[in-house]
C-alpha cells in the first residue's frame, strides 16, 4: 500500500510544471538538482537544471537526464561543471553547461581500478579542493580516492585500513567541516545485520596539502555523523537522527551524544561529553545542523506528531516528520526550542544557493523532497519528486 501511494503521488507530480510565482533568484543563477525515485523498479534518478531553487515551485522532470540507480550530482559551485555518479557504477561522468542552459556530457573516469564498485551515499563524500584536485571518501573500501576533475584521471589513494571493524558497515558523513587546509570528515559504524549502531565515534582529518589522513576515535557513543564549527575553533560532533531513533527503539543502544574534536591536536577532547537528550530537557534528540556562527540545531522527536509504535524501524522514524528544531549555542551549550520552525523530517541536508541556505524535508514514502530556507521560519521553496541528496549551483 505504501508503494502504491508513493507511485500515485509521483504520477501527480509528473503533471506539474514550474509555477508562475515570481521568486528571488531571478539573477541568472542556474542549479543542478539530482533526485532519486526510490519507488521506481528498478530505481532511477534524474538530473534537472533549474533557476528556481529559491522560488516556490514544483520541479518538472521533463527533459531531465535519466541515470540508473541512486545518483548524485556534485561539483564546484558556479564552475559550470557537474559530475554525476550512481550507486550502480564506479564511473564519474562529467557534464558541462552549454549556452542554452542545458548539460552536455564531457568525459568520464572510473574508480574501478581502485577497487570501488559503487559511487554515491552523500554529496559530501565528494570534496573538491580545486579544479584539478578532488577526493572521494569510500566507506566500502575504507579509502579516499584522489582524482583530477579537469583531466578526469585518478592521481592517488589514501588507504585507511584501521577504520575497518569486523561485522560492521563503515559510513562517512554527509556533513563535513573545513578548517584551514583540513577536511574534517565524521565517521560512523553500524552492524552488518540487524538494527543498531556501533558504540564508536570517529573523525578522519585529511591534510589537503600533503594528502595524509589522521584518524581519531572515541568509544563513548556512536553514529556521530553530524558536525558544526564552534567560535572556539573546535568541531562539535554529534549523533545523527538515525542514531537517536535507534536509541529510542532498540534496547542497550548508545545514548546520543555531543563530543568535541580539536583540529589542532586532531583528537577528541576526552574531558568533554554531553547527552543530547539532557541538552534539550529530555526526549529523543539527535543531529547537529550548523546555523549562524557559533550555533547549531538539534532535532527532537515530537511523539504527539509522530507516535512510535512497536516495531517501528529507526529509518522510518529518522526520515519521517515530527522532529522539532532546537537552537544550541555552542559556547554556553544552552538550547532553545524554535517553535516558529515547522517540525520536519529528522534527516536533513544543507545546500547553499545564491542568497539562501536550504535544508531538505523528505515526504512520506520517499515520494518527494521540499527545500526549505534555514531561517525565515523554514519557508518552503522548490518541491521535487523523490529524494534529493544533492544540489549544485552551476552559475
Amino acid at each position: 500500500m505504501r508503494i502504491r501511494t508513493a507511485l500515485l503521488s509521483l504520477a501527480l507530480f509528473t503533471g506539474c510544471g514550474d509555477s508562475e510565482e515570481p521568486g528571488t533568484d531571478d539573477n541568472g543563477s542556474l542549479y543542478a538538482i539530482t533526485t532519486q525515485l526510490l519507488v521506481a523498479d528498478p530505481v532511477e534518478s534524474y538530473v534537472v537544471v533549474t533557476k528556481q531553487a529559491e522560488q516556490t515551485a514544483s520541479l518538472s522532470l521533463d527533459n531531465a537526464i535519466k541515470v540508473s540507480g541512486r545518483a548524485l550530482g556534485v561539483g564546484i559551485p558556479k564552475s559550470g561543471s557537474l559530475y554525476v555518479v550512481s550507486d550502480e557504477s564506479p564511473v564519474v561522468t562529467r557534464y558541462r553547461l552549454n549556452s542554452a542552459g542545458s548539460l552536455d556530457e564531457a568525459g568520464t573516469v572510473s574508480f574501478l581500478p581502485q577497487g570501488v564498485t559503487s559511487l554515491g551515499e552523500y554529496q559530501a563524500n565528494f570534496q573538491f579542493v580545486s579544479e584539478t584536485k578532488a577526493y572521494f571518501f569510500d566507506g566500502a573500501t575504507a579509502q579516499v580516492v584522489i582524482w583530477n576533475p579537469t583531466a578526469m584521471t585518478v592521481t592517488g589513494t589514501i588507504p585507511m585500513p584501521t577504520l575497518v571493524i569486523p561485522d560492521t558497515v563503515l559510513a562517512f558523513s554527509g556533513a563535513v567541516v573545513h578548517v584551514g587546509s583540513q577536511i574534517i570528515m565524521p565517521v560512523g559504524w553500524r552492524p552488518v545485520s540487524g538494527v543498531g549502531i556501533t558504540k564508536k565515534a570517529g573523525v578522519v582529518s585529511i591534510d589537503t596539502a600533503t594528502d595524509t589522513a589522521t584518524i581519531a576515535t572515541d568509544d563513548r557513543c556512536g553514529y556521530t555523523h553530524d558536525a558544526a564549527l564552534g567560535l572556539d575553533g573546535k568541531v562539535y560532533i554529534a549523533t545523527e537522527a538515525y542514531g537517536a531513533a535507534v536509541y529510542r527503539v532498540v534496547a542497550d543502544s548508545p545514548e546520543p551524544c555531543l563530543l568535541k574534536f580539536d583540529p589542532q591536536t586532531r583528537a577528541f577532547d576526552t574531558t568533554f561529553y554531553r547527552s543530547l537528550g539532557d541538552l534539550v530537557g529530555g526526549g529523543t534528540a539527535g543531529a547537529l545542523i550548523p546555523g549562524a556562527p557559533g550555533t547549531a540545531y538539534v532535532r527532537v522527536l515530537d511523539e504527539t506528531l509522530a507516535p512510535v509504535a512497536e516495531g517501528t524501524h529507526p529509518r522510518t522514524m529518522a526520515s519521517g516528520t515530527g522532529w522539532q528544531w532546537w537552537e544550541l549555542k555552542l559556547d554556553t551549550l544552552t538550547a532553545t526550542r524554535k517553535a516558529d520552525f515547522p517540525s520536519t523530517s529528522g534527516s536533513v541536508f544543507l545546500f547553499e544557493t545564491e542568497n539562501q541556505t536550504l535544508y531538505t524535508e523528505f515526504g512520506a514514502g520517499a515520494a518527494s523532497t521540499t527545500f526549505r530556507v534555514l531561517g525565515e521560519n523554514g519557508k518552503p521553496t522548490l518541491t521535487t519528486q523523490g529524494l534529493s541528496f544533492s544540489l549544485v549551483q552551476l552559475q
